[in-house]
């Protein structure tokens, strides 16, 4: 059976750690030949800075070769759809793209966030599930209606910085910008804080940002494993208070999804969410991060951005470490601990 990175929801915390362990030794000694004549196909259906820099580095790094793709500009467009009529702007469909792919490389990623129109649409991930349904070669996520590479590199950065993370008050907290974001982000982070054990509180400004049931009851049930706490509170300063991880993302109302003229009607009186040093400071002295790009003093202010407590860089670098020790991972390749 091929071995996919889709969802994190697929892997145990124990597979998760071992990922973990992996990415510090690489983080340690980057340079490594175990990939050498390997090769990976990176889809690119979406904008992108960190996730394709890392992917395409990392690789490098661990001695294969990276081929970037972008379905519709430098590459033909993809019909996902079963039994479509093809009569639109895809010149192929992903059976054949899946089957090409495979016979060429050794594993294939893909970034295709929804198309914001019908959440119950999106939310069911079709793009990623006919790919990896149709390849023969592993496929990695590199963000749809989740981003598990995010996870990998957020999880890592809290290692970093506690000893135990189990029981850590980890504050996942909705954050003003103008217009309505994915919430792949958001998802991620529930699912991973959860996993391992973490306290965690979802802070949002009402019923309406609320993350998808599926996501909120894996989180709970997660958390209940652990004999953590799970909690969604539409208060920010109990919220904020006594936590020991700040993390910020924007995301739009599901309730108001495919219509954004309406959905800023919402978010437009709750640029108070935005991060700031007073809301730090109720905090366990936590450290703060966010997945970026982030928009300075819209998000979050550069108080925030610039203080000692900000880590959001160190998540950043951590995506390489991360990619590198899953990509290995999926060829076959654990590193040996010492």
């Amino acid at each position: 059976m091929i071995k996919h990175f889709l969802t994190t929801e697929d892997w145990s915390q124990t597979q998760l750690d071992v990922l973990l362990a992996d990415a510090n030794l690489l983080k340690q000694n980057p340079i490594q030949s175990h990939l050498s004549h390997k090769s990976m196909a990176l889809l690119f259906f979406n904008p992108s800075m960190r996730t394709r820099t890392s992917f395409e580095l990392g690789i490098q790094q661990l001695g294969g070769t990276a081929i970037i793709l972008e379905p519709g500009q430098g590459a033909w467009g993809i019909e996902f759809e079963p039994h479509s009529i093809m009569d639109g702007d895809a010149e192929e469909h992903i059976k054949e793209v899946a089957g090409v792919l495979s016979s060429y490389v050794d594993m294939i990623a893909i970034r295709a966030f929804p198309a914001f129109k019908d959440w119950q649409i999106d939310r069911l991930d079709h793009k990623i599930k006919a790919l990896a349904a149709h390849a023969t070669v592993p496929v990695i996520n590199m963000e749809t209606i989740v981003h598990p590479c995010q996870e990998l590199a957020l999880m890592m950065t809290i290692k970093q910085h506690f000893k135990v993370v189990k029981r850590k008050k980890f504050l996942l907290t909705w954050t003003y910008h103008p217009k309505p974001l994915n919430t792949a982000v958001a998802n991620s982070a529930l699912l991973i804080s959860s996993k391992f054990g973490m306290d965690v509180t979802l802070l949002c400004p009402n019923e309406n940002y609320l993350l998808d049931e599926k996501y909120l009851t894996a989180a709970k049930a997660q958390c209940d494993e652990h004999g953590a706490d799970f909690t969604v509170s539409h208060d920010i300063e109990s919220a904020y208070a006594e936590a020991d991880f700040v993390y910020a993302k924007s995301w739009g109302a599901l309730p108001f999804y495919g219509n954004p003229s309406n959905e800023f009607e919402q978010r437009k009186y709750f640029k108070h969410f935005r991060v700031d040093g007073q809301k730090m400071a109720l905090t366990n002295q936590a450290k703060f991060s966010h997945c970026l790009p982030l928009r300075r003093n819209i998000k979050a202010t550069d108080e925030v951005m610039d203080a000692p407590y900000c880590v959001a860089l160190e998540e950043a670098e951590n995506r390489l470490h991360v990619q590198k020790a899953m990509m290995l991972n999926l060829m076959g390749h654990q590193l040996k601990q010492s």
